[in-house]
Order: structure tokens, then sequence, then C-alpha cells
């Protein structure tokens, strides 16, 4: 069989159109909306706010970011959180996932300087949500660290375990009697390679090769010490449910044939998520096999005298062991990968990329988003679901990010058929048993994307930047009927819809079931 058949053969297999319609998800599966802080909170030196890596990097001259913008401002939900709240009731939301700003609540990043003004902003926020009948679900943290942590090493610093503990005692004993779910870490991925490991995030060190295993290891420590506080000192009184989130990208063979295409897949997802997730929640804990295995193999070649993936410790691994209540999922794409020898020293010596030794490519086919590293391919996200069941024992999934980037415009065809396509494969592992409890889209509006800028949407609403006005895209009602019904309807669309029409009544309360404010 070719490349080309056996991927049409998954898409049938996994993205065919069900006989019934709709298709009801599970009784109490929940839906959500995501955002971070940074990305849309603004306010960025105000009440006693100190500086993060991402005010450092935005303000930096030349600026690295792709429209030369940064997160000063923002969508400004610092001050207009309250309206952005009366946007996802009307949508119906069961949870609202959003981050506290470490900086904000302390500035310096240590604990002898609170900022009780950082403090009651998240007072207001969560009283808020509440009120409005939406379940707050915290993360504490999402990659906005303190520049003064930065400056003593950041991640690759084994102290940040214990700062991030200090920082995470504050978060839990002012919010832990308001907040059920919380998410320790968002994406170490993206914080460790992205960060340390290249320049495609704060605080864009470009150290490959050991950077980002020196912060995936304290990463995971100070996740697991996070998840021990909670344990030890909330639980008992507040029953709350703490996981982390991992971003997790399906990778497939290029051939179905090429035992080396295969291993090469393999690897892929070990170095992507398994990195992270399988210290957390596989039976044996410790790094994967396969990852401890390349860069043993690599380090020896290039004259390490040991390899430079730090060593888990037996009391280290049984911290990290079972240190989470769910799978946080944040999964947006796939990739075809191979292996070629004849691409030996493609890549620099030492490095990630090296240590994976493997090609990483998109088949043109593929629906393309705004993002170029995004395409769709929901057969990959069902596979994905499936494995992670499969390799952990069917843990809680939490999709606690997934969504389409766009450019301008409020009639976002594109994005409605991502979204049913990756739910109606999200519903296919359901029904074959993998615990799915909840899905939530990134993101509630548009909003600063990091390298990109304002130049990438990925919101449900459209923000103008000039006057900050929301506005609902088509996807928007789409969501929402999803959330009315507990259902997936393929053939749903929203009517009497268009762009002028649209943006005329996206600032007045509804009148009726098929309007958004």
């Amino acid at each position: 069989m070719t490349a080309a058949s056996h991927l049409l053969l998954l898409f049938y297999c996994t993205d065919v159109t069900p006989k019934d319609q709709p298709r009801p998800f599970p009784d109490g599966f929940m839906f959500g909306v995501s955002t971070a802080a940074y990305q849309i909170e603004g306010a960025w030196n105000e009440d006693g706010k100190g500086a993060s890596i991402w005010d450092t990097l935005t303000h930096m001259d030349p600026s690295p970011i792709k429209d030369h913008s940064t997160g000063d401002v923002a969508v400004d939900s610092y001050h207009l959180y309250k309206h952005d709240i009366e946007i996802m009731k009307e949508l119906g939301v069961h949870f609202y996932r959003f981050s506290i700003s470490w900086p904000r609540i302390l500035p310096d990043g240590f604990i002898h300087n609170i900022n009780e003004a950082g403090l009651k902003y998240y007072d207001n926020l969560i009283d808020e949500i509440v009120r409005a009948g939406i379940t707050p679900f915290v993360t504490i943290y999402h990659w906005d660290l303190p520049e003064v942590l930065q400056r003593l090493g950041g991640w690759a610093n084994p102290h940040i375990v214990n700062w991030f503990a200090d920082y995470a005692k504050i978060v839990y004993d002012r919010y832990a009697n308001k907040v059920p779910y919380w998410i320790t870490i968002n994406e170490p991925k993206q914080i460790c390679y992205e960060g340390y490991g290249s320049d495609a995030k704060a605080p864009m060190l470009n150290l490959s090769g050991i950077a980002e295993y020196l912060c995936a290891k304290n990463v995971l420590l100070a996740h697991a010490k996070a998840y021990r506080l909670y344990d030890d000192k909330y639980r008992k009184v507040h029953n709350g449910s703490v996981g982390i989130s991992i971003s997790c990208s399906w990778y497939e063979p290029a051939t179905d044939t090429n035992e080396q295409d295969i291993q090469a897949a393999q690897d892929a997802r070990q170095f992507d998520w398994g990195l992270y997730a399988h210290p957390i929640f596989s039976y044996n804990g410790d790094f994967p096999h396969e990852v401890k295995k390349n860069i043993y193999h690599k380090s020896a070649e290039q004259g390490f005298p040991k390899s430079r993936l730090p060593r888990l410790s037996a009391e280290d691994v049984s911290n990290i062991k079972g240190s989470s209540d769910f799978f946080g999922m944040n999964s947006y794409t796939t990739k075809l990968i191979y292996r070629d020898a004849s691409l030996e020293g493609m890549y620099p010596t030492p490095s990630y990329m090296d240590d994976i030794s493997a090609v990483f490519v998109k088949d043109p086919t593929w629906p393309q988003a705004k993002s170029s590293w995004l395409q769709s391919v929901p057969w990959g996200f069902y596979k994905l679901i499936k494995e992670v069941s499969k390799l952990y024992d069917r843990p809680p999934i939490f999709i606690t990010e997934n969504g389409w980037s766009s450019g301008l415009g409020l009639l976002d065809e594109e994005r409605i058929n991502y979204f049913k396509r990756y739910m109606n494969a999200m519903l296919n592992a359901i029904d074959e048993g993998c615990q799915v409890k909840a899905y939530s889209v990134w993101s509630l509006m548009d909003n600063f994307e990091w390298m990109n800028g304002y130049t990438e949407k990925f919101g449900l609403y459209e923000v103008n930047f000039g006057t900050l006005e929301r506005y609902p895209r088509k996807s928007a009602y789409f969501y929402k009927e999803v959330i009315r019904t507990n259902s997936l309807d393929l053939y749903y669309e929203p009517e009497n819809l268009t762009e002028a029409g649209h943006s005329a009544r996206s600032r007045t309360t509804a009148d009726d079931d098929n309007e958004l404010i």
C-alpha cells in the first residue's frame, strides 16, 4: 500500500459522516474557551505588575515580533473582563480556562513582594465568572515568567522548582475555595524547546541539545511539587482537580512499509509529548525509552562523557509519577515523518532536531490555516487520542486547546469545518472507549499570538484592535449550538448571517437564541 493510499484509508475510517445526526456528546461533557494572561490582559505595567519575559522580548529593538506589536494593551481584558464574561455567558460555555500572570502577583518573582492589587484583580475576575454560572479553570503558568527569575536562569535553574511552588501556594491559598480545576503549567515543550532550545519563544536562548532538557526536568519537578502541594494541603477541603496541559501533535510515518519511517514517527511522538507525559502518566515513570536511547547514543558520538538528558532520580520519578488528575491535551495538527540516511548532518549538533533525526513534512492536500504550521488533519487527532489512551491506561482527557487560525472576517467557514471534523474525530475516539471529558476552543477572541503578534486570528470573536470591540464570528454561533444541544450536527449552519449585518448587532444584547452579544 502506498503512503497516499494509506492516508486516504485513514481519512475514510476516522472522518466519515455518521448516519445518525446529530451525534450526542456524553452526559456531563464540558465545553469551554481558553485564553492566556499575556495574550489578552494588557495593562502590562499597571497596578504594581512586574515585567515578564514577554514584556522584555516585545520591547526589544529591533522587535522580533512579526508585526512589531506587543501585549502592552492586547485586547485589554484587564479592564474589559466583565464584557468578556458576558460574551462567554451568551455562548453558554461551562468553563473558562484562563491563566494568572506570575509577575502580576509577584512582581519580582519571589514571595517577599506580594502585589495585593494583582490578587484583587483575579478575585474580581473569578467572582464575576462564578456569578455568570461559569466554572473557573485556572492555568497557574502560561509562559509569562517574571523577568527577574529569567536573569537567574529561569527554567534552566533547578531552584525554580521551589520558586514555582511558592507562587502556586499563594494562588491556591487565595482561590482554591473558588476554583475546582487547575492546570499547573501550560505546554512544557513550547517553554523548553521553543524558548530555551530555539528562538521561537521567549526568552529565545537558542541553546538546543542541552537547554531544553534541563528545562524539561525542572518543569516536571515544578509541576509535581505544585500538584503534591495541592494534594497535601487543599484537596481534602476543596476536592479540586489538578493537571498539566501538554501540546500534542500526531506524527504519522510517511510510508507504512519503511521501518525507519515508522520508528521515526514513534521517536517524534515521544520527543514531542512523551518527554513530558511519560514521566507523569506511564506505569514505570521516567523519560521515554526512545528519548533516553537517542540522546545517549548521540551524546556519546558527539564526545559528551554522559547523556545530555538529565537523569531523573528514583525520588524524582516517584514524585512526578501520577502527579495529574487528568491529561490536559492541547492539539491542533499532524505531520508526516520520514528518515533518510542521505540527509545526515542536516541539523546542527548537538540539537533537539538532530536527536530525533527525522524530517517533518505536510501533505499539500491538507487544508491550510493562516498559520503555516497548522493544517486540518482530523484523523490525526483521532489517532492521538487513541494512542494517549492506550499508552497511559485510559486517563481522563481534557482537550484544553483546539483551534484554527484565519485572517480578518466574520464568516469563518473554514474554522467551522475544522471544528466539525475535529469534534467528529473526537467523538469517534469517545465511542471507542477513550475518556475525553472536556473540550475547550482556542480562543475566545483574537489576541496576541506570540511571535506572530496580531497577524493570525484564532478567536470565536474578532477584535477590532483600534476600538477593542469584539464581534462574533459565524463559528461563535456554531459553537453555541453545539453547547446548547450537547451534540454535533455536521449539517448545522447558523442562518441569516452576513458580514455587514453580523457586525452591526455585535455589541447589542441578543433577542433570540441565534444571536450573540
